[in-house]
Formats: structure tokens, C-alpha cells, sequence
């Protein structure tokens, strides 16, 4: 599509696609950001989490640096406006939010992700209330409801102790039935048809402990009405109130254990900025390239522009000289062939250009040459390659440990190494036996209308009040206390998953060992190539000015007829292959300059980059268009 627009076309383009998105892109929308819903905290906790949209649109920057079509960019504005707008830094700004919520999740415990941990508590017959409480209480039945409601889990793998779910749950259950069941014996109900009204009030509040158990409070509240002749408190409630806590004492003891993937999720935050700092730092660098890469491009096209001119002039030259009899009529076709050679090296260098800019518009916009406003415009680069006299270069050593603590790669190793430790703590911890203590106490009571006749004692008389009043005065006291052991005999599977961490530990600090040495080789042969860029440019120089040298003195020389026009055309193109080399030596010291800091980790030091604005995708940096 570009090449197919004219230049009046261009400019229309231009000047649509300001008037549609100037007032858009005056600013920009706010950071990525989760926020919870306003709302009071009663109700907040059960409401989805909001955020805004993806940013779709450029930064107001780039629209500042366009005049008449034209992008002029300094090198620090390249940087900033691929920070703001390049969208591969936008899916990596998530990486941070995502690393805090995995740490709110952390933080209220129960197993994997995606798995829920269940809380129950059983609803049983309470003894002594109504004909099968009574049948329990005797000893001739059993508790155990035939009734109840099933649940589903999933299947998933965790090595180590489940965390216990550290958020408090509190879960209530209200059953309403009426049941008629048919009576064979009619010794202990005297009805054939027992018929059952009853409703049951089940509440619970349990609270996990870091240390490896939950503890639960719980309040049961039964009514019975029913038929039968032998009820002697008919209809009548009974309340029960518990306290249960089960807590294991060697597998799955320990805030260390249960808390490993808190701590990891912690470690993790800082991981994910070390992540998002790599990114950032590879993109500057490859922006860098890019623009450097651009420059060079610019800068053939303006040799090449130069060239085009020269061989014309010569070729006017030797037209006068022709028509002035001072060479032969034949010695035309040389000038000729050159510049038409040189004309079609323009245009090749021209395409060139326009390939470099495309490649570098796409990391500085959203919404690349989509946007007509950035499709029609030309880059126009400010800044070049600087080489300076003489290179300093600390020893390697120094450069060594510059790197190993400025690289995002060996903080996240680091981040690793530490992260896989922590989580070989609940492998270990599998060895040990399970020996889990429970202690529960509770508290009971019942009350009801008396049948007359049936020999109710007057204590139990009443309601509600009357029952919750002996639970209160601990009236029927209950406690339990209880451990229980379980020992794998060989306990293969445990040794087997300890001893694989530990092999992988192991691994990983061998891995560590050869990712230094690594760096080592990396960091020597940059060193070595920006030495050798420097020296390769300094040669270039030198070559060019002698062949600047050369071409003076042939141009003199044909000037007084002592040389051919084929003389002067081969002086003007060693002279334009040793400028073609001065400019790619230029570019490849750039590009060394730019790779040595990446390998030290100090692209974004070097660059005045802040890792902080680069997470908010806005920089404070104020650019401005060069002084005419």
C-alpha cells in the first residue's frame, strides 16, 4: 500500500488521521490495575475484581514528534516510545499482577490451584431425641444418616502437606423433612407408621492453623415432632454446641512446611519484576539495533545520494571535455554506465531505508502501519553511532561481577534455585509417619412438652431456652481426645520423591555452574568485539581518506588530460566502498557497544532506563523537536 501513495496522498493521509486521533491521544489511559469492587466489605469479598481494558492506542508522544510527516526521533525517544507503546513490554506488564493475586491466593491456603478443599461436618441423630434417638441412645441403632448429599472432587497431584485453608469458613445447613417409616415392631414406637416432622438448624465457623490442623466451632439446633405414643417429650429441641480441633503432630507439622508456597508466591513478585526487567531490557537493546540499524541505512542513502551527483557531474564533465575535443567520443559510455549503475544502487539503498523504518515503527507503535498515521510517515533519526578515541574497559573479573548482579537471568536463577529448595521442604517432610491428635468437646441439651402420663422429669419442661440454658451450664458435658498413627512400611514412595528433589537440586547447581561460565565466554568475546569494531573503524577512516586523497588527485589529472574518464570512475568507487565500509564499521561498533551491555545486564542503566516507569508504560522524560 505504500509504495502505491503519491505524495499529496501522504499528506492527506497525515492530516486525517491527526484530526481522528489527536484528541485520543493527548493522554493515556491509566495502568493496568485490578481493583476490588467499592462496595461495603460485608458484600466485597463475593463480588469479580475489575479492570480496565487492554490499551490499544499509541502514546500521545509519538503524535509530538511528527511535523509534516515526518517522525524526527532522537535515540532516547525511540526508547521511551517503544517502553510506552511496544506491546510485547503490555502482555509482560501483567506478569507483576498476576504474581501478586498468586500470593493473595497463597496466602488462604488449601491445596493446588483449581482444586477446592471441602469443609463438613456430619448432621447424626441426636441421641436420646425422639424413638430413634432413643434406639441410638440404647445402643440398638445406628447414628449414621442414610441421608445426605454427595460431593465431587477432583483429581490432582501435590508432593507435600496440603496447606490448611487459612481463610475462616463458616457453613450452614437447614434441613426441613417429614417422614412417614413404617414400624414392624410396635414395642418402642406402638404405631405402625411413625411420622417424623422435624427441621434442623447446623452451623459452623472453621478457621485453619499455619502449624498444620483447623479448629471449628460448631452449633446444631434439632426439632422432632412426632406420633409416637412412647415420645415423652413430644414435640421437643435439642442443641448441641462443639469445639473440634484436629492438628497433625509430624507430617504436616510446622509453619515452615505449610507455609513454603506463600514464601514462594512471595519470591515470586520479585520474579516476575526480574522477568519483566529482561524483557524490557532485550527490547531497548533490540530498539537500539534497530534504530542504529536505520541510521546506517539513512546514512548509505545519503552516500549513495552523494554518488548519484558525483557521477552525474562527471558525466557533465566529460561531455564538456568531449565537445572540447580534449577526449574521445568513446569515452562517454564509462560515465554513463556509472551513473546508471549508481541510480540503481540509490533506489535499492532507498528500499532499504524504507524496510528499517517499517521494522522499527513496529516496536514503537501498537497498532503498527495499520494506522494510517504511521504508515505515511518517514524517520527521521537525529542521533549516531559515537566512537570514541580510545576504549576503557575494565578487567574481566570486574566485568564478571558487574554482571552477576545487574543480569535478570541470574536473579531469576537465583529466585529458582531458592524456590525449588523451599518446596523440597514439604518432599522431605512426607518421610515422617502421621500422627494426627483430635480433641473434641461439646456440649448438649434437650427440652420438650410432656406427654402426660409418660413420666418426663420436670427438668426437661420447656423450649428452646430451657435447653440452650443446660448447654450454657455445661449440664451434659462431653469430651473426646484421640490419636491416630499411620506408618508406610519402606516408605519408597517418600524416599523416592525426596531423593528425585535432591537429585534436581543438585542438577540445578551444575546448570548454575555452566550458565557463569557462559557468561564469562560472553562477556570475553564482547570485550573482544567492541576492540575489534573500534580498530576496523579507525582502518575504515584512515582507507577512506586516502582514497578521498586518490580521487583529488585523478580528478586533477583529467582536468589537465592526463587521465581517462575510466581512471577517475574506478578512484570514485573505491572511494565509495571504502565510505560504504566506514559506515557498516560505524554500525558494527553500535551494535558491539550495544551487545556488551546487554551481556553485563546494563542496558537499561546505560539508557537512563527506569524499571518503574517502564511498569507503568509511561515515561516522565520530556521529548522534544530539535531546534531549527
Amino acid at each position: 500500500m505504500r509504495g502505491t501513495l503519491t505524495a499529496s496522498q501522504k499528506q492527506i493521509a497525515v492530516f486525517i488521521a491527526c484530526t481522528c486521533v489527536a484528541s485520543q491521544l493527548s493522554a493515556q489511559q491509566s495502568p493496568q490495575a485490578v481493583e476490588k469492587a467499592h462496595v461495603t466489605i460485608l458484600v466485597r469479598p463475593y463480588l469479580p475484581t475489575s479492570m480496565p481494558p487492554v490499551r490499544l492506542q499509541n502514546s500521545s508522544r509519538l503524535h509530538d514528534l511528527i511535523r509534516g510527516g515526518k517522525l524526527y526521533l532522537m535515540v532516547q525517544d525511540a526508547i521511551a516510545l517503544a517502553i510506552e507503546n511496544d506491546l510485547d513490554l503490555e502482555v509482560n506488564r501483567y506478569g507483576p499482577l498476576r504474581a501478586e493475586w498468586d500470593l493473595k491466593r497463597a496466602e488462604a491456603g488449601g491445596p493446588l490451584r483449581g482444586v477446592s478443599a471441602v469443609n463438613s461436618l456430619t448432621n447424626q441423630a441426636v441421641s436420646g431425641q425422639g424413638v430413634v434417638g432413643s434406639e441410638v441412645s440404647a445402643g440398638l441403632a445406628s447414628s449414621s444418616g442414610g441421608g445426605g448429599g454427595g460431593s465431587t472432587s477432583g483429581t490432582f497431584q501435590q508432593l507435600g502437606p496440603i496447606t490448611p485453608n487459612l481463610d475462616a469458613d463458616f457453613q450452614n445447613s437447614t434441613l426441613y423433612e417429614h417422614i412417614t417409616s413404617p414400624q414392624s415392631n410396635l414395642t418402642v414406637s406402638q404405631t405402625p407408621a411413625l411420622v417424623n416432622t422435624q427441621h434442623i438448624f447446623n452451623s459452623f465457623v472453621q478457621q485453619g492453623l499455619i502449624t498444620g490442623g483447623f479448629i471449628q466451632i460448631a452449633a446444631n439446633e434439632s426439632y422432632l415432632k412426632q406420633n409416637a405414643p412412647t415420645d415423652i417429650l413430644n414435640p421437643s429441641v435439642a442443641p448441641v454446641v462443639q469445639i473440634y480441633v484436629r492438628h497433625q503432630l509430624l507430617q504436616g507439622f510446622g509453619v515452615a512446611v505449610n507455609r513454603r508456597f506463600i514464601t514462594v508466591a512471595e519470591k515470586n513478585i520479585g520474579g516476575a519484576r526480574e522477568t519483566f526487567r529482561s524483557q524490557l531490557l532485550n527490547t531497548v537493546a533490540n530498539v537500539l539495533n534497530l534504530y542504529w540499524a536505520l541510521v546506517a541505512a539513512d546514512d548509505e542513502r545519503r552516500v549513495r545520494q552523494n554518488a548519484v551527483e558525483a557521477a552525474q557531474k562527471f558525466l557533465d564533465d566529460t561531455k564538456k571535455q568531449i565537445s572540447l575535443g580534449a577526449v574521445a567520443r568513446s569515452d562517454i559510455y564509462r560515465p554513463e554506465s556509472d551513473l546508471s549503475t549508481r541510480r540503481q544502487e540509490l533506489a535499492i539503498a532507498q528500499v532499504s531505508v524504507e524496510q528499517q523504518e517499517s521494522a522499527l515503527k513496529n516496536v514503537l507503535s501498537r497498532n503498527g502501519t495499520e494506522d494510517p498515521l504511521v504508515d505515511a510517515m518517514n524517520i527521521v533519526p537525529l542521533d549516531h553511532v559515537q566512537v570514541p578515541a580510545e576504549e576503557e574497559l575494565p578487567g574481566l573479573r570486574d566485568l564478571l561481577a558487574r554482571a552477576l548482579s545487574k543480569r535478570p537471568d541470574v536473579a531469576l536463577a537465583k529466585l529458582s534455585d531458592e524456590t525449588q529448595e523451599i518446596l523440597a521442604l514439604g518432599t522431605r517432610n512426607t518421610l515422617l509417619p502421621t500422627l494426627q491428635g483430635t480433641y473434641q468437646t461439646w456440649n448438649a441439651g434437650q427440652a420438650g412438652t410432656p406427654v402426660p402420663g409418660q413420666g418426663a422429669l420436670p427438668y426437661f419442661n420447656g423450649g428452646l431456652g430451657n435447653a440452650l440454658g443446660q448447654v450454657f451450664r455445661r449440664n451434659f458435658y462431653n469430651q473426646r481426645e484421640a490419636l491416630s498413627f499411620n506408618i508406610p512400611l519402606w516408605n519408597r514412595q517418600a524416599q523416592a520423591d525426596d531423593a528425585i528433589d535432591q537429585l534436581q537440586l543438585r542438577q540445578g547447581d551444575l546448570v548454575e555452574r555452566r550458565n557463569m561460565n557462559a557468561i564469562v565466554v560472553a562477556i570475553s568475546n564482547q570485550m573482544t568485539a567492541l576492540r575489534q569494531a573500534r580498530s576496523r573503524y579507525r582502518q575504515a577512516v584512515d582507507s577512506r581518506t586516502l582514497q578521498e586523497q586518490l580521487l583529488e588527485k585523478e580528478e586533477q589529472m583529467f582536468s589537465f588530460g592526463t587521465a581517462q574518464p575510466s581512471d577517475v570512475v574506478a578512484a570514485r568507487a573505491s572511494l565509495l566502498t571504502a565510505q560504504l565500509t566506514e559506515l557498516q564499521a560505524i554500525t558494527a561498533y553500535g551494535n558491539a557497544k550495544v551487545a556488551l551491555d546487554q551481556v553485563l545486564g546494563e542496558t537499561l542503566e546505560t539508557n537512563h532506563v527506569s524499571l518503574d516507569e517502564a511498569l507503568q508504560g509511561r515515561v516522565s522524560r520530556e521529548s522534544k523537536l530539535p531546534a531549527k
